[in-house]
């Protein structure tokens, strides 16, 4: 369980939530975390905890409310929850699924709309972390389907509880806490709550799983806390990015600092940079990393003349070529195909969680 916390059904506060933030240091001076809100009770009970923490930092939050017109009064509710959040100081965008709505796969057309209009705010806004308020229970609702897929070791994993995108980190602080610990956090505030009707509705995967009452998953912290620093200070060393320059859209990554990198710390550093400069999903599959790893760390590799040593990897081209002072082999990262999706033209593509340990600046940090 994160930070190693031991929860019941008692109500957090502040001291319990800032041992549930800790891995997923470092953070900016006077951080800006954008929460993604639907106003029911899990997402409230985050947006409030997060609150309080980033206010006794000297930050902000800034909630994000959306609104997929799916159902007669969601705008409505998307403004009561504005409204709530106000009364506790909290700002609110209300984020609207504007457009038609497809007839099949409405559940997976919808989750992607969600996630596009909650980067695109948090680029807007400059926000380096989105919060997501998934919890005990929903791990346990997720790992019980995948395992009802037959999904392999990554699947059963669970989400992960950090995930690095080109422009924000998708956190999810709660996930070793169960639900009946946020009511109580809730109730304890006096803060009321919406229920949306189709979290009851068994037409739905999860909602049927949900009945099942399957026990809380609590994933292990496992010196996850120590793992992020030594992977921050890595990045420190290894990654070479000039977001003004004409290879804004690319990272690089110096060959020789990378070589001199533990195996694990290469596999997880290219790991995430890779996943934040495709901006996929997921991050590159165990088997195919671990040969990336070793192509990379190659004793001796130096850039040549022609593209034989180029390669791709989960959407990204990794190429070797000299630094711009032709004194070090630099492997460059860049987009397979060009941009997943429309950024802010002002914001450098590279990932955001370097931003916040001090790697490189970044236009939406000055």
């Amino acid at each position: 369980m994160a930070g190693g916390l031991r929860l019941a059904a008692a109500a957090l506060d502040g001291a319990a939530f800032a041992r549930l933030m800790a891995p997923f240091d470092p953070f900016e001076t006077a951080p800006l975390l954008a929460v993604a809100v639907s106003g029911g009770r899990d997402s409230l009970c985050l947006c409030l905890l997060a609150h309080d923490w980033t206010t006794a930092r000297g930050g902000r939050v800034l909630a994000l409310v959306v609104d997929h017109g799916l159902r007669p009064g969601s705008a409505e509710e998307a403004r009561t929850t504005a409204a709530t959040l106000a009364g506790q100081g909290i700002a609110a965008e209300i984020l609207a699924w504007a457009g038609p709505k497809p007839a099949a796969g409405l559940q997976e057309a919808a989750r992607a709309a969600r996630y596009d209009l909650l980067r695109a705010a948090c680029r807007r806004a400059g926000a380096l972390h989105l919060l997501l308020a998934h919890h005990a229970d929903d791990q346990a609702e997720t790992v019980a389907m995948r395992a009802a897929r037959d999904s392999g070791p990554d699947g059963l994993a669970g989400m992960a509880a950090l995930v690095e995108t080109a422009d924000v980190r998708l956190l999810r602080p709660l996930l070793g806490v169960p639900r009946a610990a946020l009511t109580a956090t809730l109730e304890a505030r006096g803060v009321p709550w919406i229920d949306d009707p189709s979290n009851r509705d068994p037409r739905f995967e999860r909602v049927r799983w949900r009945a099942a009452a399957l026990p809380p998953v609590a994933p292990g912290d496992g010196g996850r806390a120590a793992r992020e620093r030594r992977l921050a200070e890595a990045a420190l060393d290894v990654l070479a990015i000039d977001p003004r320059g004409p290879g804004a859209g690319e990272v690089g990554l110096d060959r020789d600092a990378f070589c001199r990198l533990d195996p694990e710390l290469r596999g997880r550093l290219l790991s995430r940079v890779v996943q934040a400069v495709s901006g996929g999903d997921h991050p590159p599959r165990r088997d195919r990393l671990a040969r990336a790893v070793e192509r990379l760390g190659a004793a001796g590799a130096r850039p040549r003349s022609g593209r034989e040593q180029d390669f791709t990897l989960a959407q990204c081209k990794l190429l070797l070529r000299l630094s711009p002072d032709r004194r070090r082999p630099l492997w460059i990262v860049r987009p397979e195909r060009g941009r997943k999706e429309a950024r802010n033209p002002a914001q450098p593509l590279v990932p955001a969680a370097f931003f916040a340990c001090g790697a490189s600046p970044a236009s939406h940090l000055e």
